[in-house]
């Protein structure tokens, strides 16, 4: 199946849905089973300890899931977060992006899976990993 969004499609779809976050988002690649997406990591995102917050990690998660599957199925904004479970593993640096690395596991009718590692800008070390299930509305 071809992407039905490119990467400039899926930001524009940001800026006018999500405008209050479209900022902190770079949608950097996507095909047909991938995706990567950046955090622009600001004071905003951090947590004492001077790294990135937990929230903000599980932010871009959900994000990098929820782009992976537009991308396939066209701007569907009511495609919404079922489950999700994450580890944190490592502290990310505060001076650099994250970058979210998802791979599309299932695209069903109803139900989708996709998988994210999330990463610091230019560190193979996996900081967190996420499992995301989305509910796909039905068409028409």
């Amino acid at each position: 199946m071809a992407v039905q969004m490119n990467p400039d499609q899926l930001t524009q779809f940001l800026v006018e849905v999500f405008p209050q976050v479209h900022e902190d988002f770079d949608v950097m690649a996507v095909d047909e089973q991938t995706c990567e997406i950046a955090l622009n990591v600001s004071e905003r995102h951090l947590r004492p300890g001077n790294t990135v917050s937990g929230p903000s990690m599980f932010g871009l998660a959900d994000v990098a899931a929820y782009l992976l599957i537009l991308a396939q199925i066209g701007p569907k904004a009511l495609a919404v977060t079922t489950n999700c479970s994450i580890d944190f593993m490592r502290k990310p640096a505060a001076d650099k992006r994250i970058v979210a690395h998802g791979e599309l596991l299932k695209l069903g009718r109803a139900l989708a899976v996709v998988s994210v590692k999330i990463k610091s800008e230019g560190d193979p070390r996996v900081l967190a990993a996420a499992q995301l299930t989305y509910s796909i509305p039905p068409k028409g």
